[in-house]
């Protein structure tokens, strides 16, 4: 398998709606990203970013071309299938936390472990995301970042082969922002993840390998950074 081409994605199209209130979102958008990359996908809201995030989790589909991950297409899946995949291979980070409220940090994280094969160390987790501290409270007791970093080792913990994440840090302030990139950062180094960032931040290009720039659903640059910088250099 060409690592290379590890997640393939090719001539994506996309519309809302029908006959002539038809809105195009995708308008036969392709690029590649190798295995264990760190690839941010930037743009202006409306750009289309969300939706190719959620074809590519196999939460929405496509029109026309396809997605293939590891040489597996999602198109040729069937619903039990893709179901499978998702819960098997991909973790996901959203902007909201989506915690469950009543279960303590380390409850909400093994929730993610029930749905692997292979999980990682829960505790080890723990102290990698410097909440093992913290392991018996609510989500209630933990601030904005303790909460997204709960729901980073939720989708981590699962060992996916590609970490989803969509504006992780849109919700939180500068500080806490560049405290969760060092963190997904360090998982990325640490565990060999395929790194798929939605941001609007055109800071985070800088810590990426690989930068796709989209606007009006097509991609308008697809970039190589031969020189990144740590996340704790980042600046905005």
């Amino acid at each position: 398998m060409d690592t290379s081409k590890f997640l393939e994605i090719c001539d994506i199209r996309k519309s809302y709606g029908e006959g002539d209130s038809a809105q195009q979102v995708l308008r036969g958008m392709s690029f590649t990203v190798a295995k264990g990359e760190f690839c941010v996908i930037l743009g202006p809201s409306g750009s289309g970013k969300s939706t190719l995030l959620n074809i590519m989790g196999g939460i929405d589909s496509a029109d026309s071309g396809y997605i293939s991950i590891n040489g597996d297409k999602l198109k040729d899946m069937d619903e039990r299938a893709l179901t499978d995949y998702r819960r098997k291979h991909l973790g996901y980070v959203f902007q909201l936390y989506n915690l469950i409220p009543d279960l303590t940090v380390k409850e909400n994280v093994e929730v993610g472990a029930y749905l692997s094969d292979k999980p990682l160390e829960i505790d080890d987790l723990l102290k990698t995301l410097g909440l093992y501290e913290h392991r018996h409270k609510l989500p209630n007791q933990l601030s904005g970042g303790q909460q997204q970093r709960t729901s980073i080792g939720r989708a981590i913990v699962k060992n996916p082969d590609i970490l989803l994440c969509d504006e992780p840090t849109g919700a939180l302030d500068y500080n806490t922002s560049k405290e969760i990139l060092e963190l997904i950062e360090s998982v990325n180094q640490k565990y060999g993840n395929t790194i798929i960032m939605v941001t609007h931040n055109e800071a985070i290009q800088n810590m990426a390998d690989h930068t796709v720039k989209l606007r009006d659903g097509v991609v308008r640059k697809n970039i190589i950074n031969p020189n990144k910088i740590t996340a704790a250099e980042l600046d905005w």
